[in-house]
């Protein structure tokens, strides 16, 4: 059972909106595991698979649909209210914040406004206990120093926006309504499985195939990075142990620029940095630093990271190596999905 995970979430009844995004296929894992039934919703057609086997391997069952908030937001509505859902971990939503400078309406109906219409029916749900919804430390933008929960938001891009303006609702809502929502802010995520696009498995793949990775801003802005299996028991803990209307942050005491940790992929590979990096311009809005205290999710969650960021580096490397010849055959960039 999860650090924290109160006896009675296990075996549940939980929805995972955004269950083929990595960390929501870290979420289904966990949940699993912990003999919870499980519904998970996204609008790929593709299912994640967690990262020890097949999904019928653990003690819960999955179903999973595929469905768009935007586009299919009835039938979400009606696969709500049949499934009937005791907790639902919330990791749908629009991603890349740099994009979001090209056409930010499309993060803000997205994020904001279909959002806040399926809230507006979670909100009646008599079988609904608890609602996590996974946030970003960007709504804080630049930060200095340690962060705690109570920091204002200073979001600095459209997609920093999207995610304050409905962090902000959904408080309003529990003030208001007594809605059973708790609020998780993460550091960043990687592991085996995560979207190709990002700086880790992006990294792995540019120096397997010779190319020059372009390292935004000369790699200066720094980071704390999350491992996969943490990400889960994290969001179970917070599920089964946080308090109604509270932040949680979760991260590592583990702070590192990304030049640094491209650096340490780098030299995993036996590679050199010269030889497979080159440096451009940064991008639009970066935020430079938001390092966040952890304290409260460890102190009231009992909640801890496990697994170290070179051991996480060196099983993501084994798992692009194992997969090498389906990654071949992958986008390696982001395709914007409007």
């Amino acid at each position: 059972m999860a650090a924290g995970m109160s006896a009675e979430c296990k075996g549940g009844r939980l929805v995972v909106l955004g269950a083929n995004s990595f960390a929501g296929g870290c979420a289904t894992t966990a949940a699993l595991r912990a003999g919870m039934t499980v519904l998970g919703i996204s609008r790929s057609t593709e299912k994640i698979k967690p990262s020890s086997g097949d999904f019928g391997a653990f003690g819960g069952s999955y179903t999973f649909l595929q469905r768009d908030l935007n586009r299919d937001l009835d039938a979400v509505i009606d696969d709500l209210r049949t499934f009937r859902p005791a907790y639902v971990i919330d990791l749908a939503g629009q991603g890349m914040v740099a994009e979001s400078w090209r056409t930010p309406e499309q993060w803000y109906r997205t994020n904001v406004v279909s959002k806040v219409m399926l809230l507006d029916v979670l909100r009646e749900m008599p079988s609904l206990r608890r609602y996590i919804r996974v946030s970003t430390p960007e709504v804080y933008g630049n930060t200095d120093g340690l962060v705690g929960e109570s920091l204002l938001y200073q979001p600095s891009t459209p997609y920093a926006v999207s995610h304050a303006a409905i962090d902000m609702h959904i408080s309003a809502y529990v003030k208001h309504h007594q809605f059973p929502a708790i609020l998780t802010r993460f550091s960043n995520f990687y592991g085996p499985g995560q979207q190709l696009y990002r700086i880790i498995p992006r990294t792995i793949i540019y120096a397997k195939l010779g190319r020059k990775l372009p390292l935004q801003g000369g790699g200066n802005a720094t980071r704390a990075f999350i491992y996969g299996d943490d990400i889960g028991s994290a969001l179970l803990a917070a599920l089964g142990a946080g308090r109604v209307g509270e932040v949680y942050h979760f991260s590592t005491d583990r702070f590192i620029t990304i030049r640094k940790l491209v650096e340490k992929i780098l030299a995993l590979l036996n590679l050199d940095f010269d030889d497979c990096v080159e440096l451009v311009d940064d991008r639009p809005g970066k935020d430079m630093q938001y390092l966040m205290s952890d304290a409260k999710a460890r102190s009231e969650l009992n909640w801890t990271d496990t697994v170290p960021l070179e051991t996480g580096l060196m099983r993501t490397i084994a798992w692009v190596c194992d997969n090498w010849a389906q990654i071949l055959h992958e986008p390696l960039e982001y395709r914007h999905q409007p």
